[in-house]
């Protein structure tokens, strides 16, 4: 499975962007889906996750209410819609994907547990 993360950019605070991940070389709508970032000198930390159908979701707190987790399984992609974007946003966003359910309902939020990884899209919020 290939993941490619795209739509990121430069926006001001109080913006939106939506990022996708769009899957190849095999279907994911099997797959549980993780949204992941990283700062610059920062670890890789939880943003959002959802389960393979979509009725599962899971956020961390610090996007809970402005973010939102979705996906297309029929276009083979997932979604995060970052509403009211903070300077504290600013990251590579990163979309992974975890096979096993079990697996995934106890460790959705950490990154070594994931399968596979796409290469990281630039969110950058303005002041």
């Amino acid at each position: 499975v290939q993941l490619q993360a795209f739509g990121g950019g430069l926006v001001q605070a109080g913006g939106s962007l939506r990022l996708s991940c769009a899957a190849s070389g095999r279907t994911v709508s099997s797959y549980n889906m993780g949204w992941f970032r990283q700062a610059p000198g920062k670890e890789r930390e939880f943003v959002a996750a959802i389960n393979w159908n979509g009725r599962t979701t899971y956020y961390a707190d610090s996007v809970k209410g402005r973010f939102t987790i979705s996906r297309d399984n029929a276009k083979n992609t997932v979604y995060v819609q970052m509403n009211s974007l903070k300077p504290e946003d600013t990251a590579v966003y990163y979309c992974a994907a975890l096979v096993a359910d079990s697996k995934w309902y106890r460790g959705y939020g950490v990154p070594n547990e994931y399968d596979y990884w796409g290469q990281g899209t630039q969110v950058t919020v303005s002041s």
